[in-house]
């Protein structure tokens, strides 16, 4: 298909809880100094111009970013996710942004020099954006290919140090079960590594299946440590359209549990209503 563009939603309430997590994640990982492998799947352009057509003729990070850059009561967990964006629209006095970056964005503000990353896009002008987007960063690797295919033959990073965010479309109902299982085949060749699945809300059954199959495959022996959040503007509905949006974690920050119980309350006083929900569950321990 390839006709999905996320410029339409960049800086939507998905992304504040995807990329909040994103930046959570990657500053935990450069307090080692040790070099670690970013790892993208499915990487967009890049950065995200906001006044343009696409995210004008939406507007959903209005109901996004755009409500939470100038409260004055940011948890102090969401924080560094709010100053990266506030770094990007340095001139900005109001709610209306410019600039919002996708998760390779996110990744450039904590790669280090002793970090190496690696970013897949199939789009063929999103790729052209992303490569623009990476000019003159070194150590970053820009391929237009399948990033599930690219991700696993990456692993195991020669530093043994990891994070990997799938994140796809989901235009495709079998990218559902495609994204789960390439993270359990990953998880395989590289079981301490961090891995990140976002996933929308459209169909409750379709969540609840990528669940079970992380879940059974723990009768194997192999997942461990598996950590669910998810934060729902409304209830479920077999109505068309997205309600909610969550991840799946492998191997999360030791005080990412902490860190979201603060989090996720926030933004459903912020973003939501009566109708809203958030959960947070260990689906499977260390």
């Amino acid at each position: 298909m390839l006709s999905y563009r996320h410029a339409f939603h960049a800086g939507n309430f998905a992304d504040v809880l995807k990329h909040s997590v994103l930046t959570l994640v990657l500053d935990y990982m450069t307090r080692k100094e040790k070099g670690f492998h970013y790892i993208d799947s499915h990487s967009g352009a890049g950065m995200y111009q906001l006044s343009d057509e696409y995210a004008q003729k939406t507007g959903e990070y209005k109901n996004g970013i755009a409500k939470l850059i100038n409260d004055d009561d940011i948890p102090e967990a969401l924080q560094p996710y709010i100053d990266l964006i506030k770094e990007l629209n340095p001139n900005n006095n109001t709610d209306e942004l410019d600039l919002y970056p996708g998760s390779p964005g996110i990744a450039k503000r904590f790669i280090r020099r002793q970090d190496s990353t690696h970013l897949f896009e199939l789009h063929s002008t999103d790729i052209q954006h992303l490569t623009d987007f990476c000019y003159r960063w070194k150590k970053v690797f820009v391929k237009q290919g399948d990033g599930y295919q690219g991700v696993l033959g990456l692993l195991p990073p020669p530093s043994r140090r990891g994070v990997v965010l799938i994140d796809p479309p989901y235009e495709l109902k079998e990218d559902y079960h495609k994204a789960v299982n390439t993270i359990i085949k990953a998880y395989k060749k590289f079981a301490t590594g961090t891995y990140i699945l976002w996933y929308p809300v459209v169909k409750r059954e379709l969540v609840e299946e990528m669940k079970n199959t992380f879940i059974n495959e723990k009768s194997t022996g192999d997942v461990k440590n598996l950590l669910q959040l998810e934060f729902c503007l409304s209830a479920d509905t077999d109505e068309y359209g997205m309600t909610g949006t969550g991840l799946f974690i492998i191997n999360p920050p030791w005080q990412l549990t902490k860190q979201m119980a603060e989090v996720l309350p926030y933004l459903q006083e912020k973003l939501g209503d009566s109708g809203s929900s958030y959960n947070i569950e260990q689906l499977l321990e260390e």
